[in-house]
């Protein structure tokens, strides 16, 4: 399709991801969990789609017009130009894209649709796989015949077990997974698969009354509410995409009561808190085996990758010695097993956008590039290095002490 103009949605961040905007012909299939606002970003890209002077249509086969209506009632004016079908059949929606001739069709949900009219065609399980990929090969062939774009909606579980929208993924053009804590505001739209361009870029929104609205500058939303000079809070920058992120990751530490300490982990991997408890444990006098653990990252974002390690370890020290992290500081380094601090992909991209949030202070590894102007960078060697360059040792006690919660922990 060398030479077909992608048409564009008129949603800034989900165009940002598309690489422009919808191709011609293609089906997009949009993944993500019950509730997160994927019917909320499909009914805005088809609003402004129709405002634009587009004739589009929705296929709704879970919610009836009048549901569909109330929805849109939140997100403001809808153009006339917006087709509500509600039917379950494949081949109505054939029907009715062959009568209207539309610019976009959008099938919410995949599950939810049948090939026919008849009992036969319903017989198997809502959502089962041989059903979903029947109806979405239908779908992928209506789409090639009348050159129009058509997007697909599937539900997808936390941990991607719902077998149905997964099996699809090789059938269509683009995959686009939508992420986020349906407990916080910030949104993520990231292409896992895109024919028509590159698959690195992501999308952020931020869930509000009027529905999605783009995040330019996620900064102001992932650290606005932050507290400095609390005990226990250190900034980390993370790459998502193409993106760089800064934001607050969290630890508190309570006594421990049972033999074997709690360890809880939100926005993080629990395998690599563990690890990076374990370092601590060993090579540093931090009372950690004594003590329950709980971290997070703030926003509802996930810093999962190694380069969460080194701030990770700062921000529980932190809270057991009570002893605040620096306000000015951001924290980018893996952390090895013997306690080295390890260099990590894109740092330079890391640090500018610290910079850009107003930090002027960076902890990274040894190897490290030169920060950029005005950022004061701190290389270290080992976790040891940069809990005594940050005063978070002293008030740990000495090795023949171990077992004994300090600082706060005393009380």
């Amino acid at each position: 399709m060398q030479g077909v103009a992608a048409i564009p949605t008129g949603v800034s961040e989900l165009d940002r991801v598309l690489a422009g905007g919808l191709v011609p012909g293609s089906v997009t299939l949009l993944g993500g969990e019950p509730g997160i606002g994927k019917s909320t970003l499909v009914l805005q890209a088809l609003a402004s789609r129709a405002a634009a002077g587009s004739r589009v249509l929705l296929a709704s086969a879970e919610e009836s017009a009048h549901q569909v209506r109330r929805r849109a009632d939140r997100l403001g004016d809808i153009p006339g130009e917006l087709l509500v079908l509600p039917v379950t059949s494949v081949a109505a929606i054939e029907a009715a894209v062959d009568d209207t001739r539309p610019e976009l069709v959008v099938v919410d949900s995949i599950q939810s649709v049948v090939a026919g009219d008849g009992v036969a065609a319903r017989s198997a399980a809502s959502g089962s796989v041989a059903r979903v990929r029947e109806c979405a090969e239908l779908l992928v062939a209506m789409a090639k015949r009348t050159d129009v774009p058509t997007v697909l909606v599937g539900h997808v579980t936390k941990d991607g077990s719902l077998a149905g929208p997964r099996a699809l993924e090789h059938l269509v053009d683009t995959v686009l997974s939508f992420e986020g804590d349906r407990h916080h505001a910030l949104r993520l739209l990231r292409a896992v698969k895109h024919r028509f361009g590159p698959t690195g870029e992501i999308g952020l929104f931020q869930m509000g009354a009027a529905g999605l609205a783009p995040v330019d500058d996620p900064a102001r939303l992932l650290l606005g509410d932050r507290r400095p000079g609390a005990p226990g809070g250190t900034v980390v920058a993370v790459l998502e995409g193409r993106r760089t992120l800064v934001a607050e990751l969290q630890a508190l530490v309570v006594r421990s009561t049972t033999q074997q300490p709690r360890r809880a982990a939100v926005g993080l991997d629990l395998g690599r808190l563990a690890m990076t408890l374990a370092v601590l444990q060993r090579h540093t006098d931090l009372p950690v085996r004594m003590v329950d653990v709980f971290t997070s990252v703030v926003g509802g974002i996930r810093a999962a990758e190694p380069a969460a390690d080194l701030a990770v370890a700062l921000a529980v020290s932190s809270a057991i010695t009570g002893v605040p992290v620096p306000a000015d500081l951001v924290a980018v380094g893996e952390v090895g097993l013997t306690g080295e601090v390890r260099q990590v992909a894109d740092l330079p991209r890391r640090l500018d956008e610290s910079a850009r949030c107003g930090f002027t202070r960076a902890i990274v590894p040894r190897s490290a590039p030169p920060g950029p102007d005005g950022m004061h960078v701190v290389r270290v060697d080992s976790v040891g290095q940069a809990l005594a360059h940050l005063d978070l040792v002293a008030l740990v006690p000495s090795a023949g002490a171990r077992g004994t919660c300090p600082g706060t922990l005393l009380a």
